[in-house]
C-alpha cells in the first residue's frame, strides 16, 4: 500500500466510523455534563420535600452535596461505559462475546463477592436513610470522627489525631451521630 492508498484509506475510515466515533464521545461528554444539573436538581427538589431532620439549612445542604456525588459518580460511569460499548464495534470488535463474558465474570463475582454487595447496599441505604453526612461527627464501628468522604462502598472518618480510617459500609452494624441534636 503506498501512501496515496493509505491516505485515502484514512480518509474513508474517518468518513465512515471516525467522525462517529467523534460523536459518540462529543454525546458522553454532554450527557455527563447535562446529567450532573439533573441530578442536582432532582435530588434537591427530593431532598427538600422529603426533609424529616430538623436542622438549618447547613446540614441539609450537606446531605444534597454527599447524594449528588455518589449518583452522579455512578451515572457517570454508566454512561461512559455505553459510550464505550458503542464504540467498539466501530473499530471492528464484536462486544456480544464481551457482554456474554462480562455476565458471566458478573455473576462468578457476585457469587463470590457477597461482602463487597453488602457494603454497596448498606452504603445505599445509609444514604437514602440520611443516617450521616460528610463532615457530621459520628461513632461508626468503635470509631469516632468526622466523616470525610461517603460513598456506596465505604465511610471515611478522620479521628481527634487526624489518623484517616476506610470502614466498608457492610460492616457498620450501629452508627452514632452527634451532629444532630
Amino acid at each position: 500500500m503506498d501512501y496515496q492508498e493509505f491516505v485515502l484509506f484514512l480518509k474513508v475510515w474517518f468518513l465512515e466510523r471516525g467522525l462517529k466515533i467523534i460523536i459518540i464521545l462529543f454525546a458522553a461528554w454532554i450527557a455527563t455534563k447535562i446529567s450532573k444539573v439533573f441530578v442536582s436538581r432532582i435530588i434537591i427538589t427530593l431532598v427538600k420535600e422529603n426533609n424529616k431532620t430538623v436542622g438549618d439549612g447547613r446540614l441539609q445542604r450537606k446531605r444534597i452535596d454527599t447524594l449528588v456525588k455518589v449518583f452522579y459518580s455512578t451515572l457517570k460511569v454508566i454512561i461512559w461505559i455505553v459510550a464505550i460499548l458503542t464504540i467498539l464495534p466501530e473499530v471492528n470488535i464484536n462486544i456480544a462475546p464481551l457482554l456474554a463474558g462480562a455476565g458471566l465474570v458478573g455473576l462468578t463475582i457476585g457469587m463470590g463477592a457477597r461482602n463487597i454487595i453488602q457494603d454497596y447496599l448498606s452504603g445505599l441505604f445509609i444514604l437514602l436513610e440520611d443516617q450521616y453526612r460528610i463532615g457530621e461527627e459520628v461513632d461508626i464501628a468503635g470509631i469516632k470522627g468526622e466523616v470525610v468522604d461517603l460513598n456506596l462502598r465505604r465511610t471515611v472518618l478522620k479521628d481527634s489525631e487526624s489518623t484517616v480510617h476506610h470502614i466498608p459500609n457492610g460492616q457498620i452494624k450501629s452508627a452514632s451521630n452527634f451532629s444532630r441534636k
